[in-house]
């Protein structure tokens, strides 16, 4: 079998091309790794706008992080997933044992869902919002009281009504998708911490990253008093490797074993590696969320000119109302090579764009006025 060199495996991981413009090696290693540009990549197949993707990860940083992790890759992950949970810990300010490490934050939501629905019991969520804990909640005998919205705002008032002797677990995700909503800091706070005290309160933080109000905290602080809390955090947004399933849970030490025994799957040395390179890359981080406000103005901007309402988003995606049934939308989009956002039922007249490249994004708002307008 033909061996691949160094600088092939460079070639190959994205790196060879910043190799050549610095002119040798040690200049490569010396300066500061380049961020990401828009339009720099060779874009295959159809703009892809559906799924709440980070076009521009891995950053160069985690990229030969993933290579050099290529000689442990006969090794199962189990010291790395170790030393990756204890990077966590420092990170959110807990120890090592409230942390759960699991195959991007759906596997921490389904497991969490089996948790606390075998062989029944109730969870209480708000709708629409993210499905994978709910579904796989109902798949193992549980009964999912689903609250409408209240002007696409989780209605807590509703939910806490919602709660009886049976509810085994409250499921908040903010800012929520697919509306990209977030509630009032103090009200969320006071909600979680009293409910916690009646049963499990479940805090998806997929997209706190994006979060643009200064200090808005997050439902760890929860945690760290005690509660019966457990927050969600995932790899797959702000540090673009949704490829490589790499998410984590936070909860107190006795619930974290709890969701640690209910692990059906495991992380691979690659993308672990991959994760904790990403979290000392602070450079493509800030640079992610430059890059995502920049998209958002294009789609507010193309929006405004099409006299179409939306939410002003805290997440990688803004909700608008298509005034028409999104299905539809779905299939005129993909003739322009775009794909959109799946329907969110009730709201099938609404349509979730994920931010992209700012060349895709632009093409995208260009092909939605040609429907549209």
């Amino acid at each position: 079998m033909k061996q691949l060199n160094r600088r092939q495996w460079l070639h190959r991981a994205g790196l060879a091309g910043a190799a050549t413009l610095t002119g040798s090696w040690a200049a490569l290693a010396e300066a500061p790794p380049p961020l990401p540009m828009a339009g720099a990549r060779i874009r295959t197949g159809p703009i892809r706008l559906n799924a709440n993707e980070n076009p521009y990860g891995p950053s160069p940083k985690v990229r030969a992080a993933m290579m050099q992790a290529f000689d442990a890759a006969c090794r199962y992950p189990f010291a790395w997933q170790q030393e990756l949970a204890g990077k966590l810990a420092e990170k959110e300010g807990v120890t090592p044992g409230h942390i759960v490490v699991t195959a991007g934050s759906v596997e921490g939501l389904r497991i969490s869902g089996l948790a606390y629905s075998w062989q029944g019991g109730e969870v209480v969520a708000a709708d629409p919002t993210f499905q994978a804990l709910l579904t796989y909640a109902e798949q193992f005998g549980a009964y999912v009281h689903r609250v409408p919205l209240d002007d696409l705002v989780h209605d807590l008032d509703a939910m806490e009504r919602r709660i009886t002797s049976n509810t085994r677990l409250v499921f908040i995700c903010n800012p929520n998708n697919p509306t990209g909503t977030l509630l009032p800091a103090d009200r969320l706070r006071d909600f979680c911490a009293s409910v916690s005290r009646r049963t499990v309160v479940f805090a998806d933080e997929a997209y706190y990253d994006y979060i643009q109000e200064p200090g808005y905290p997050s439902m760890v602080e929860l945690v760290k008093d005690d509660l019966n809390v457990i927050v969600s955090r995932t790899f797959s947004k702000v540090y673009g490797l949704a490829g490589l399933r790499i998410g984590y849970l936070i909860a107190r030490p006795d619930i974290a074993r709890r969701l640690q025994d209910a692990r059906a799957a495991f992380n691979n040395v690659i993308g672990l590696q991959a994760a904790m390179a990403a979290l000392g890359d602070e450079d493509f981080y800030r640079e992610s969320l430059e890059r995502n406000a920049e998209s958002q103005r294009m789609i507010y901007q193309a929006l405004d000119q099409l006299n179409l309402q939306y939410i002003k988003s805290h997440g990688n995606f803004v909700f608008f109302q298509a005034q028409r049934d999104i299905r539809g939308l779905i299939e005129e989009m993909k003739k322009e090579n775009v794909l959109i956002g799946r329907p969110f039922p009730p709201l099938t007249d609404w349509c979730r764009l994920s931010t992209g490249t700012a060349e895709d994004t632009r093409l995208a708002c260009q092909a939605l006025a040609r429907v549209l307008g």
